[in-house]
């Protein structure tokens, strides 16, 4: 994704499009492992720029709010960040703290009709996510 198309990203949610949140946006795709704050800090710096580690966090938080990006919670209790906002599930291995992105109309389509016929008292169902946790064949990657 070029600058301009993430400048527009920001725009269409409302928000400015600063240098620091483009910078973090930037670091969030090219990272690609549904990096944590800390990841996305060192990568910004090591692109020669500086940035406080409090300006990350919050700005990380104003993006999800805004729905820019997403959290995504790992089962050692570690956030992740996901720019991808289309419906889709994740791959995790525990062992080597890897996400990846999986995509499967079908399976989207068995949970909805599940959840249609199936419902859960006293609960609104916004989105379904699966995390599917297992290992990952050839070197984890």
């Amino acid at each position: 994704m070029n600058i301009e198309s993430l400048k527009i990203k920001l725009r269409d949610k409302g928000l400015k499009a600063t240098p620091k949140r483009l910078s973090i946006l930037e670091a969030i795709i090219e990272l690609k492992n549904h990096p944590t704050a800390k990841e996305i800090i060192k990568y910004i710096r090591n692109q020669n720029q500086n940035i406080a580690t409090a300006t990350v966090y919050k700005a990380l938080d104003i993006m999800v709010a805004r729905n820019v990006i997403i959290k995504v919670d790992t089962e050692k209790q570690i956030i992740r960040y996901d720019a991808i906002l289309e419906p889709h599930h994740h791959l995790y291995s525990a062992e080597s703290s890897i996400i990846k992105d999986y995509k499967n109309e079908e399976i989207n389509k068995i949970l909805e009709k599940y959840f249609k016929k199936n419902k859960i008292q006293d609960f609104d169902i916004e989105e379904i996510k699966l995390q599917i946790i297992g290992k990952f064949r050839n070197n984890e990657k």
